[in-house]
């Protein structure tokens, strides 16, 4: 779907088009994530059962994202943004000379981040989990990685905000409001 800008007025350019990118689940899921998290984390220590809460509202989050990376839209599927090691890498140092090329969905750096982000937030919630079972109520290891992917998934959160606010520099587009309002430059 293709927004179109206001006509060109006399001495003025046209607003550029704008279009549908980022789908309501994709948005919705992004924003739940944030907000899931920041309450699991908030409460580790004080308030078990909202932790509790959070976690498995989490592990839903991220279930439904992996079946709408098969099944959504063009840019949610895993086929748009999963690329090789070798593509990620040659982004990065393109993106660090801010010689990149813009994507309408997911670069391969930001794609690469989603799947690490997932992973790293799947096992917090899976060593979380396990920790509330019979079998793995006091198991020192579980406890400890439950800690070591929450934290690794905080420090990936920082990593995605740095890529995000620098992304949105050098291509000189706001990503979190695209990520709000779904829409982004249609132009290259």
């Amino acid at each position: 779907m293709t927004i179109a800008g206001n006509p060109t007025e006399a001495g003025r350019a046209a607003r550029p088009a704008f279009i549908k990118v980022w789908d309501p689940f994709v948005r919705l899921f992004h924003w739940a994530l944030v907000a899931f998290f920041a309450i699991a984390w908030i409460t580790g220590d004080d308030w078990e059962r909202i932790h509790e809460i959070s976690g498995y509202a989490i592990a839903v989050l991220v279930a439904l994202r992996v079946l709408w990376g098969l099944i959504g839209s063009r840019h949610a599927r895993f086929s748009d943004f999963v690329y090789r090691p070798a593509a990620i890498i040659g982004y990065i140092k393109r993106s660090v000379r801010l010689r990149a090329k813009r994507y309408l969905g997911h670069n391969p750096a930001g794609g690469a981040m989603v799947l690490a982000l997932l992973l790293s937030v799947s096992l917090a919630t899976a060593t979380g989990v396990m920790s509330t079972t019979d079998a793995f109520w006091g198991v020192e290891w579980v406890e400890e990685l439950h800690e070591v992917t929450a934290n690794l998934t905080l420090g990936l959160v920082f990593l995605h905000v740095a890529g995000v606010a620098f992304a949105s520099l050098q291509h000189r587009e706001n990503l979190v409001r695209s990520m709000i309002t779904g829409l982004k430059r249609a132009d290259g």
